[in-house]
């Protein structure tokens, strides 16, 4: 009867010491292949909690975005190619001017990135988002 006794506790013996061992390198193995990039991304300034300042229409760069694409600067119709030299030759008489653009609720996001893509190469360095107003 001594016998099965003694057999039976070194069966019932589990040693998790392997187990703990697979289960820490693969650990440091997700942490090593999880590849960290920053993504690319809009960069937007939030308004503050302070009421806005008043410009004047003479200091703003008004860019227009309709529902059906049409992109108008200043009042007049350009492709997307032109809107950096309007914006350009804005600045270039209005060094201090921010760009404002105002898309309608229906045009594409896409397009949109790219008009301030442009105002930004442009060299306007405050591009803001205005809403249409329905």
């Amino acid at each position: 009867m001594r016998k099965r006794s003694r057999r039976g506790d070194e069966e019932a013996e589990i040693n998790i010491t392997p187990m703990l061992d697979i289960v820490f390198i693969m650990l440091i193995f997700f942490i090593v292949t999880t590849s960290f990039v920053k993504e690319i991304g809009v960069d937007v300034n939030r308004p503050a909690n302070a009421p806005p300042k008043e410009k004047k229409m003479s200091e703003v760069i008004a860019i227009r975005i309709t529902a059906l694409g049409q992109i108008e600067v200043q009042g007049r119709n350009v492709d997307i190619r032109a809107v950096r030299a309007n914006v350009e030759s804005a600045l270039a008489s209005k060094p201090d001017a921010s760009v404002v653009v105002i898309s309608h609720r229906d045009a594409d996001a896409g397009l949109l990135v790219r008009v301030i893509d442009q105002a930004r190469v442009a060299g306007a360095t405050a591009v803001s988002l205005a809403a249409e107003a329905t």
